[in-house]
């Protein structure tokens, strides 16, 4: 099946996702954003990678990037790989365009094989949310899920949705012709890590198990604005003090929960004067777990802890849900396939649960998802700092064929297959 060496194709996987890093609406650092004038440079150059290997290509109604290989093959069974283009503001070169450029190296070093099925390619166009304060919204357009209302959404810019759409070339009206068919039976996607554990533990490669469930939230503690100089200590009112108790209790829980990460990102105090006492505090909370039961658990118990830090200082607590999203487990046949490819190519593998959100999350309220993780040294994303190695990527490529190879003769996809 190979017909490239792998190490030269992982060197070329770096040197094309730091190219295609260049593509950037910042000089000087990394942000493309939903339908930015940078992502047609983008597009154009992964199909100029894609042209040459025979892939049917084309750019559907949300903005995702579609390249199909081969290009006959549009009724049979297919397997889709992919990522998303976009990024966060000053960004790292390998969040999420990795995955596309994996892809398209795994398509040059299929050159001249026959697989019982074809390769759909795809890089999404939103998955970060950054543009418009809504994440997945290329995914959520293959599975169906797009939401009208969200095309009369702006950017601070007052643009709406359905003006970048048309702006960047597209129609709007042909969304519902971005959803994946029936015959598309398994979604893959390689991505950084993201955090520190597999280099920890020395491992290049690892199976995604579930990405874990989220709840985001604000909470809100009122009390009473004074003077900070005329009132004694045993009558205040103080909002921002008992913010700052509950808000130690939060690392508490989350290290004392295992698998549990909880975050407050966010606190504000008005009226925010150094001389007058806070009348009221605002407190994010991002919080984290593979396991919804635990995690709807935490949220509980953290917003009992408010209530009873309230009462005791004479204060007032309120909370509003933002995010209550579960979580989503990767699909157990394509983990073990995951798995054993990962052996193949010569790796101990690890199973582990994402702490982020992925497209694969979205698909897989569709059709059948697995991820595969590699080693991020230092654990660092979402960053200029941002990095992986490139003998890691090399047996992501290996994984990746053996994969396929796999998936060609297994018996179970055929039989999936066939029902489509």
């Amino acid at each position: 099946m190979l017909t490239t060496d792998v190490a030269n194709l992982a060197e070329q996987v770096m040197v094309r996702c730091r190219e295609l890093a260049s593509f950037s609406e910042d000089a000087g650092s990394l942000r493309r954003t939903f339908l930015s004038a940078p992502m047609h440079h983008v597009h154009r150059t992964i199909a100029d990678w894609l042209k040459p290997l025979g892939a049917t290509i084309r750019i559907d109604a949300v903005g995702n990037l579609r390249a199909l290989f081969p290009s006959d093959a549009t009724d049979g069974p297919r397997l889709l790989i992919g990522s998303h283009l976009d990024t966060v503001p000053n960004a790292g070169c390998y969040d999420g365009i990795l995955g596309v450029v994996l892809a398209v190296a795994l398509l040059e070093a299929l050159r001249g094989t026959d697989l019982p099925f074809s390769i759909e390619v795809i890089g999404f166009s939103e998955e970060e949310g950054v543009r418009f304060g809504t994440p997945f919204i290329g995914s959520r357009a293959l599975v169906g899920r797009f939401d009208p209302e969200l095309l009369e959404k702006n950017d601070s810019s007052g643009v709406s949705v359905r003006r970048a759409i048309e702006g960047f070339g597209l129609d709007p009206g042909e969304i519902p012709q971005a959803e994946i068919t029936d015959h598309a039976f398994a979604y893959l996607e390689f991505h950084i890590e993201q955090g520190p554990v597999l280099e920890r533990l020395g491992r290049p490669l690892g199976v995604v198990e579930a990405i874990v469930g989220q709840s985001r939230m604000e909470v809100t503690f009122i009390g009473r604005s004074n003077h900070a100089g005329t009132t004694p200590m045993d009558v205040r009112k103080d909002a921002l003090a008992g913010a700052a108790e509950w808000i130690t209790n939060v690392e508490h829980v989350a290290r004392a929960t295992p698998g549990l990460v909880a975050t407050v990102g966010f606190v504000s105090a008005s009226p925010g004067a150094i001389n007058i006492i806070a009348g009221e505090a605002r407190a994010t909370l991002d919080l984290r777990h593979q396991d919804d039961d635990v995690r709807n658990r935490s949220v509980r118990d953290l917003l009992d802890q408010a209530e009873q830090i309230a009462s005791r200082r004479s204060l007032s607590v309120r909370w509003v849900t933002h995010v209550n999203q579960a979580a989503v487990p990767m699909d157990s046949s394509l983990k073990s396939e995951v798995e054993a490819a990962i052996r193949d190519a010569g790796c101990e593998p690890h199973r582990m649960v994402s702490g982020a959100g992925h497209d694969a999350m979205i698909l897989a309220g569709k059709i059948p998802a697995a991820m595969i993780f590699l080693r991020t040294p230092g654990g660092i994303s979402h960053d200029p700092a941002e990095n992986v190695q490139t003998g890691d990527v090399a047996k992501a490529l290996e994984c990746g064929i053996h994969l396929l190879q796999r998936l060609a003769s297994s018996e179970k996809i055929h039989a999936r297959t066939q029902r489509e």
